[in-house]
């Protein structure tokens, strides 16, 4: 089963992208102009990328006695960008005490406290934040509810996700969506007791039996996996992906035949996936049929070729059709992939491995 984690490099990606649709506060009438048109300009070069160039702008406004509304906050933003978070902690916190209704510098706090570990101490900052704004640079409730993930309320992330999708909180997608994004914290347990209790709310909803299959077939029961993918097919016959995970539970069942039939139709479905390429060819070196396994691992091979899998199994169809010096060259490069940095070629062990 493929693991999606969340990763923090998601939330400093979006600041940059959506700071420059972020508007200026209204200045205190003591700004002069030329204050606010430093600020202004400031804002420019963090909109343009020049973030060394906006922070020595906004230095020399923040020597100043009083210190500007507003310059803290763009210095937050600059060193957030830059991944420095005790600085951006610092400047948030600067830009709350200056100005108490500024929420954008609150949630910004709160989410720096998540990236840190502190996914208690971010809640109420940003329970708060959610309360008085609709929007910003980081979207609160998906935010807030990872940290209630963290925090084992995963009630409450239910509650911040479906507001996040406009659900209602107690619907079937609702808990989907939360048993997904559980499975992608890897909380297995937890994700199954949502997906089923998707089911409850709704037993024709798509995709719930999938993850449910999912789950068993990391678990190593592919009976179940088998059980719970079948079912999803009758709801959703048409996802692609849904068949790739039915031709892995097959074919890790024994049954080729009907792993192939499964994989032909997830290709057809989703020709761009490498997935069902690779599955494929190793159900057809099962059934003895090396041939036709090289022709589709080498599509997999064209698609990605940092597929260490992928050369393995290629090794494994040109080693029996007699091409030794083809399977050679794959179980090197899938022995270097696998570490990077070896010299050395794919142990005799591997190179003698069956699919």
């Amino acid at each position: 089963m493929r693991r999606i984690h969340f990763s923090f490099s998601l939330l400093l990606m979006i600041v940059p992208a959506c700071f420059p649709q972020t508007e200026a506060r209204t200045a205190p009438p003591t700004v002069t102009p030329q204050i606010t048109s430093s600020i202004a300009d400031a804002r420019t070069l963090i909109t343009q990328g020049r973030l060394q160039d906006a922070a020595r702008e906004l230095d020399v406004l923040a020597a100043q006695q009083p210190e500007p509304a507003g310059v803290e906050r763009l210095r937050g933003f600059i060193a957030y960008q830059q991944n420095k978070m005790t600085e951006a902690s610092e400047a948030f916190a600067a830009a709350v005490r200056q100005d108490p209704t500024d929420m954008e510098s609150l949630q910004m706090r709160g989410v720096i406290l998540f990236r840190t570990g502190q996914a208690a101490e971010a809640i109420p900052l940003l329970e708060k934040a959610h309360a008085a704004i609709s929007s910003s640079n980081i979207d609160p409730n998906y935010v807030l509810a990872l940290c209630y993930i963290t925090t084992g309320r995963y009630d409450d992330a239910r509650h911040a996700f479906a507001a996040e999708y406009g659900f209602p909180y107690d619907s079937a997608a609702a808990w989907l969506i939360t048993a997904r994004l559980l499975l992608r914290r890897e909380l297995v347990q937890p994700a199954a007791d949502a997906a089923q209790k998707a089911l409850q709310a709704d037993p024709h909803i798509p995709l719930a039996h999938q993850l449910l299959g999912e789950i068993a077939l990391a678990k190593g029961d592919t009976a179940g996996a088998i059980a719970e993918l079948e079912k999803e097919r009758e709801i959703n016959p048409l996802d692609g992906e849904l068949y790739e995970r039915l031709g892995d539970a097959y074919l890790r069942n024994g049954r080729g035949a009907d792993a192939q039939q499964a994989l032909d139709r997830a290709i057809l479905l989703e020709p761009n996936s490498t997935g069902p390429y690779i599955l494929l060819g190793k159900a057809l070196l099962y059934q003895q049929n090396p041939v036709m396994a090289t022709m589709y691992l080498e599509r997999a091979r064209a698609m990605d070729p940092a597929n260490a899998m992928t050369h393995m199994l290629l090794g494994q169809a040109y080693r029996t059709t007699g091409r030794r010096e083809d399977a050679a060259h794959e179980f090197e490069t899938a022995a270097k992939l696998k570490n990077p940095g070896t010299k050395t070629q794919a142990s005799s062990s591997d190179s003698q491995q069956r699919p």
